[in-house]
């Protein structure tokens, strides 16, 4: 069928789904995105154990396990906040910081509170996320091993949120060159400089072959 899907993207989370597609649209003679670039909730894909210590385990290993239990081309994310003077956390736990996977009132206000004496200058910490494709593994012609990319937003946090917009940490990372939060920024601002643009943009020439 010219609609069936050909590439699934391993979250539940529409707003994922709708960057993968913009990035794709109109970039794969053939490929319907809105119809064959499907989520894994529409996919029937189970729930990935998140068990790497890595940003870049912890995508592919979503990616080649959605590629595995669908037969279809998968791509995964993997992000969160590394903060210079944590050592790189919150890093792979940025979801569930607090102790609860995904109350970002409480992971926000804990961090805050761990960060209340540091000053200024020493604030610094970056948005990582690595971007993984991988096929089903038995694939003809499908390489070995799942690629990933990285993409990282450097940036100073605040003592305080600001903004409305973005979700997570965004009301407290103001991006390198401006004076406004990730919340503060308009979504199209957002998306030219975010971490998880950085690296889909990276992997798109290899996704692209592989769609082709």
């Amino acid at each position: 069928m010219a609609d069936a899907p050909r590439l699934v993207l391993a979250t539940r989370n529409p707003g994922k789904l709708r960057e993968l597609r913009e990035l794709l649209r109109g970039q794969v003679p053939g490929l319907d995105v809105d119809t064959q670039v499907i989520d894994a909730a529409a996919a029937g894909a189970p729930d990935v154990v998140e068990s790497g210590v890595t940003f870049e385990e912890n995508a592919l290993l979503k990616a080649e396990q959605v590629a595995d239990s669908t037969g279809l081309l998968a791509v995964a994310d993997d992000s969160g906040l590394a903060v210079d003077v944590l050592g790189g956390a919150p890093g792979i736990f940025s979801a569930r910081w607090c102790g609860r996977h995904g109350d970002d009132a409480a992971n926000l206000a804990l961090l805050l509170a761990q960060l209340a004496d540091i000053p200024h200058e020493r604030r610094g910490a970056a948005f990582v996320c690595a971007a993984a494709l991988a096929h089903p593994r038995g694939t003809v012609g499908a390489p070995g091993a799942g690629r990933t990319e990285r993409g990282e937003l450097r940036g100073t946090l605040l003592t305080a949120p600001r903004g409305a917009g973005g979700f997570g940490y965004d009301p407290v990372l103001v991006p390198e060159g401006l004076d406004r939060s990730c919340a503060e920024l308009a979504p199209e601002e957002k998306n030219a400089i975010s971490h998880r643009g950085i690296a889909f943009r990276a992997l798109l020439p290899h996704l692209i072959d592989a769609l082709r």
